[in-house]
């Protein structure tokens, strides 16, 4: 799935919008996407000026962004739904994340109860992973 199909199931914009491409997809499965991280993010300039990291939540925030896209394909997606992240449980940060990282996003699906999605979740660099948590989503129609 590349950036044009994402934008069409996500309502996130830049500057949020964190997943680049979808690399594989399993619907009701898995998702692998992908987040290049560039010098150019506007978050950079204070996190850090001396060395730029990507901030942990927002590693968070891709690997919930990619759990929504896997959600979508999943069900059928209404055009007033939007996915919310609701929880989130064993959140770890285990390596930073720089400019110039290509940060992999592998999710999979785990159960589903009462319209709360529940996803494993981990963010990798070159294999090695740098965020790792447990995800909670629910979809909602808005307006």
């Amino acid at each position: 799935m590349d950036i044009h199909k994402i934008l069409e199931k996500l309502p996130h914009r830049y500057p949020i919008l964190l997943v680049d491409r979808v690399l594989e997809l399993e619907a009701g499965k898995r998702i692998r996407a992908l987040k290049n991280v560039s010098i150019n993010e506007p978050y950079f300039v204070g996190h850090f000026p001396h060395r730029p990291v990507m901030p942990g939540v927002l590693m968070l925030e891709s690997l919930a962004q990619a759990a929504a896209l896997l959600s979508f394909a999943e069900q059928q997606q209404e055009k007033d739904s939007v996915i919310y992240f609701v929880g989130i449980d064993g959140a770890r940060f285990k390596r930073p994340v720089e400019p110039g990282d290509q940060l992999i996003l592998d999710v999979d699906f785990d159960r589903s109860k009462g319209g709360i999605y529940k996803f494993r979740a981990r963010a990798s660099v070159a294999g090695e992973t740098a965020a790792e948590a447990e995800l909670m989503c629910t979809m909602r129609k808005v307006g």
